[in-house]
């Protein structure tokens, strides 16, 4: 069971990293990343609410009132995540965004881990989490550095679209520290929210309304997002005309979504946040790095270079790492 749980987390990494490949074809077809994350959500809320309907999960919902209102919030961190990409790719590069964001996964994870709050169960530092932790973000540096700016275009993670990097534009030199802090944090609330939806579970119980709860309080923050924007001509209006002629995998962006944040929170509580983070994050970057090989997804190629492979092989033996010693 044990190894089935592991591998599950393997696999929740790998629906991220076919999500933000596909998100590309929905960005393209809606025009605005802020527009493409809304219709994602929504198909994400809409794909729950159907299993919730067909498997009898939704009468859960009647206990929503039981739970404390801060429970209900974990679904604020898919927006947050998003429009945190959506600032910092064209300040910092996607590279940097990438690796500001898995960093803040993991020291949250750890803190969490040790700390034994928001209901994670209490593990002490060992030499193995240690090493793992340094092993991975070390990986993902490794791996981040070994891709050019020009040829990655960068995914917002969660219920997130991938968006080129335009020019700054606004004739001001940002203040680093700031952005820094906002990649670390946007990071850092992923683990976070995959802890706040397993407390929530203590009174849902079912897993499906869980995620229909956090689902929708995502999809209407990200919509207010979006008006507020719209109103003050901050990005251009969505089309959904396009989207008739997208292909069909460019609508799995919502499954993969609905996958991660369940999946998440499901496995926090079984195996921790650190192993958690550590082996989707795993996942992810193995599984962008076939889609890159093969160029799936009408994705150009990019061969694995030496570098890469070896961030790859750091990353597999953290996550390792942080399980076994």
């Amino acid at each position: 069971m044990h190894i089935a749980l592991l591998a599950a987390a393997l696999l929740i990494g790998c629906l991220l990293a076919v999500q933000a490949s596909v998100n590309l074809q929905l960005n393209k077809a809606v025009g605005t990343p802020y527009g493409a994350s809304t219709v994602q959500l929504c198909v994400a809320t809409g794909l729950l609410l159907a299993l919730g309907l067909a498997t009898g999960s939704l009468g859960a919902l009647g206990q929503v009132p039981e739970a404390p209102w801060w429970h209900l919030l974990g679904g604020l961190a898919s927006p947050f995540y998003i429009t945190s990409g959506i600032l910092l790719i064209p300040r910092l590069g996607a590279v940097t965004t990438v690796g500001l964001f898995v960093s803040g996964q993991m020291l949250a994870s750890v803190a969490l881990d040790l700390l034994g709050v928001l209901g994670v169960e209490q593990r002490p530092l060992s030499v193995g989490t240690a090493a793992g932790a340094v092993a991975v973000l070390a990986g993902i540096t490794v791996v981040v550095r070994s891709q050019t700016r020009a040829a990655a275009p960068a995914a917002a993670g969660v219920g997130g679209v991938a968006v080129k990097a335009p020019p700054n534009g606004d004739g001001r030199p940002p203040s680093l520290a700031g952005w820094v802090v906002l990649g670390l944090a946007a990071g850092a609330v992923l683990p976070v929210q995959g802890a706040v939806n397993a407390l929530l579970r203590g009174t849902l119980v079912e897993p499906l309304a869980v995620a229909v709860v956090s689902f929708t309080v995502a999809t209407l923050a990200i919509a207010a997002v979006l008006a507020v924007l719209l109103a003050t001509g901050r990005t251009p209006r969505p089309r959904f005309t396009p989207l008739r002629h997208m292909p069909w995998w460019g609508w799995l962006g919502g499954a993969c979504a609905a996958g991660y944040v369940t999946g998440t929170f499901l496995l926090i509580p079984q195996i921790g946040a650190a192993v958690t983070v550590a082996l989707t994050v795993t996942g992810l970057q193995l599984t962008s790095a076939a889609v890159d090989q093969y160029g799936l997804f009408r994705l150009p190629k990019r061969p694995v270079t030496p570098p890469r492979a070896g961030g790859l092989a750091l990353l597999a033996a953290g996550a390792l790492a942080i399980q076994l010693l």
